[in-house]
């Protein structure tokens, strides 16, 4: 994570790092604010705000352009693996609300007394579930990515994410990034086709007994949200 450390470009926006692909940008009215998370007496103080910008998800980082930008603020940027425990509100009221806890990066420009910061954008002309979608798919991939490389012996069990781009010498650059193609069921037992009268019947109950449930299970959701809240908890005190 780094503040005012994006190369800036006249007509594109930001420059691309090598191999980087933009996968979604939000609309114009997305608004950004960075604060502690949980400060602690020691901590530095951290208020960061934005009002109107545009946020950019790449197959490497998510970096944030405010509509006007200060000398204090200018951009944002941080790699998808240093961002954790996301996830979207939408109050009954108001736009939808994009909410992460973000680890940052060395040299970032982030107070070095604060292991953790909230991140929060709101859509206001919408596009949060959107952008929700799509960073879930590629940060799923890079994981993938990197759990290979661990049982490999590429990299160490407690390696981090350092920059966009890069996880000790894992290339993010050739992940594939397309939709993964549809689950095909298995073709029905010939035994079936050799009697048209009983194929169709067959074909339906095997559709009935094997046919996924539609929603997860009751309390899913939450049961992975703390999870993945416990495992980063447990990672920031390690990293004390």
């Amino acid at each position: 994570m780094s503040i005012n450390w994006v190369m800036l470009h006249e007509t594109d926006g930001f420059v691309r790092l090598p191999n980087e692909r933009v996968i979604y940008t939000s609309p114009p009215r997305t608004s950004l604010s960075l604060r502690n998370l949980n400060p602690r007496p020691d901590d530095e103080s951290l208020a960061i705000q934005s009002s109107t910008g545009r946020v950019h998800l790449t197959n490497q980082r998510i970096v944030y352009l405010p509509s006007s930008p200060t000398p204090e603020f200018q951009s944002f940027s941080a790699p998808l693996l240093n961002i954790h425990d996301t996830h979207v509100s939408a109050p009954f009221f108001g736009p939808n609300v994009w909410t992460s806890v973000i680890q940052p990066v060395v040299g970032g420009g982030i107070p070095p007394s604060n292991i953790a910061v909230q991140l929060k954008m709101t859509f206001k002309d919408g596009g949060a579930f959107d952008f929700h979608s799509a960073f879930e798919r590629i940060k799923e991939r890079l994981q993938q990515v990197v759990e290979q490389a661990r049982e490999t012996g590429l990299i160490s069990g407690d390696s981090r994410p350092q920059r966009a781009g890069n996880y000790n010498g894992v290339d993010f650059a050739d992940v594939h990034l397309e939709e993964l193609p549809a689950y095909a069921p298995p073709k029905p037992q010939s035994a079936a086709q050799s009697n048209p009268e009983t194929a169709e019947p067959l074909m339906a109950s095997s559709r009935e007994e094997f046919e996924p449930p539609a929603e997860p299970p009751p309390g899913y959701e939450e049961a992975q949200q703390q999870g993945v809240a416990n495992e980063f908890e447990d990672r920031l005190r390690r990293a004390q």
